[in-house]
């Protein structure tokens, strides 16, 4: 099942990709809904890089969640992703300018866990709608 949420930030397409390379910003704009705990040192956001986390979802462990980074460039970001209760979760986030020092950003998330998935796709919406008001925090 698919996601899709956008939002217009008061922010240049610059300003954002710079703050999406921030681990903090990842532990920030998911706070308190999700902690992403790092599982290694190399927090570099690049293609080909891939991330383990220690991840809490509103209280509950739901141990270790892997990111494969496929693409990490201003025009998308794509990551593959996975833990034990949601075997594909795969995310798309695009920037495009909107105006004078305006992003529009766009967060599209496939997952797919079994009989689980409405139950997740649920708690996305609500998480990525979530995270694109912390990011309007943010900037």
């Amino acid at each position: 099942m698919i996601i899709k949420v956008s939002s217009i930030f008061p922010a240049d397409r610059e300003t954002v990709f710079q703050k999406l390379q921030e681990i903090e910003t990842l532990r920030y704009i998911c706070s308190p809904l999700a902690t992403f705990t790092p599982l290694g040192d190399n927090l570099k956001w690049n293609a080909g890089a891939i991330f383990r986390f220690d991840l809490t979802a509103c209280g509950l462990k739901f141990g270790m969640h892997t990111i494969n980074v496929k693409r990490f460039d201003i025009d998308k970001i794509l990551t593959h992703e996975h833990n034990k209760n949601v075997p594909v979760w795969n995310h798309y986030i695009t920037l495009e300018k909107h105006g004078k020092n305006m992003t529009k950003y766009t967060d599209i998330v496939d997952v797919r866990a079994g009989w689980k998935t409405p139950f997740i796709w649920l708690w996305a919406n609500v998480f990525y709608r979530h995270r694109q008001r912390k990011w309007r925090e943010l900037l």
